[in-house]
């Protein structure tokens, strides 16, 4: 049982609030503003919620799977062409954010060879699901399935080489919040690679809202000072390839 010393206590209520009535009032802080904002009124093909001045798309759906296959997706995208781009070298560690069907997971996966990893990563588990069978059917072994979250993409800390998100940054409900996570789970010299349709063209066929400028893309990374962009390639028939490097912190 705790005695309370009411004796003593109390004369030191009597001296705190004769100093607080003689110091001056301190302003009340304004709370932090919330980096979202919600609009009523918005592309009907958003979510009607907005970073830094962008509403983020509808993802798509794991019903939509065929479409990340079409036949023309080749000439519209020149998958062939942003493969060797991506730089990638045998034995290096990746993720593919947004992995989907693995269009791009199961080339990655040939890109690091046998000694290399792929981090497929997905939020829907039915897109897991399908890649998985993919996976097995093609006989593919150095690819790791990865079922993330709005606002975590569960990578490990600090190990990987290269990530790349395929039409996918756009369409993430917590941008900021998953890009604190992306930088954490790179490297020291890692890079982030945005593949986006280009906001600039008109001629592009893509809704807006799933397309991105690369004023906005360089704008979105602005909070992240740990990364650095590094290159934009405009060499795909509809895309941006915009590349940021995470610089090595120095040491105190």
């Amino acid at each position: 049982m705790k005695i309370r010393a009411y004796v003593l206590v109390f004369p030191c209520f009597l001296i705190a609030g004769l100093i607080a009535a003689q110091a001056p009032i301190q302003p009340k802080k304004d709370p932090p503003k919330d980096r979202y904002e919600t609009r009523q009124i918005h592309d009907p093909n958003g979510i009607g919620k907005f970073y830094m001045g962008r509403e983020i798309a509808h993802v798509m759906g794991w019903q939509g799977a065929g479409w990340l296959e079409r036949p023309e997706r080749e000439r519209e995208e020149a998958v062939s062409k942003l493969m060797p781009s991506l730089e990638i070298k045998a034995g290096d560690v990746v993720a593919d954010l947004g992995a989907g069907s693995g269009h791009h997971t199961v080339r990655l996966a040939k890109l690091v060879g046998a000694k290399g990893k792929v981090h497929a990563v997905d939020i829907q588990k039915e897109m897991i699901f399908m890649l998985g069978n993919r996976l097995k059917k093609e006989k593919i072994a150095n690819v790791t399935l990865i079922h993330n979250t709005e606002k975590d993409p569960k990578l490990p800390a600090e190990a990987i080489d290269m990530i790349l998100m395929v039409d996918v940054y756009h369409e993430l409900s917590y941008p900021y919040e998953v890009m604190v996570e992306l930088v954490k789970s790179l490297k020291p010299g890692g890079r982030l690679v945005f593949v986006e349709f280009r906001l600039e063209d008109k001629k592009v066929p893509i809704l807006d809202v799933h397309r991105m400028s690369i004023a906005q893309v360089k704008k979105e990374m602005t909070p992240h000072a740990e990364m650095r962009h590094q290159k934009t390639l405009n060499h795909l028939p509809w895309q941006h390839v915009i590349v940021f490097e995470k610089v090595a912190q120095k040491k105190p």
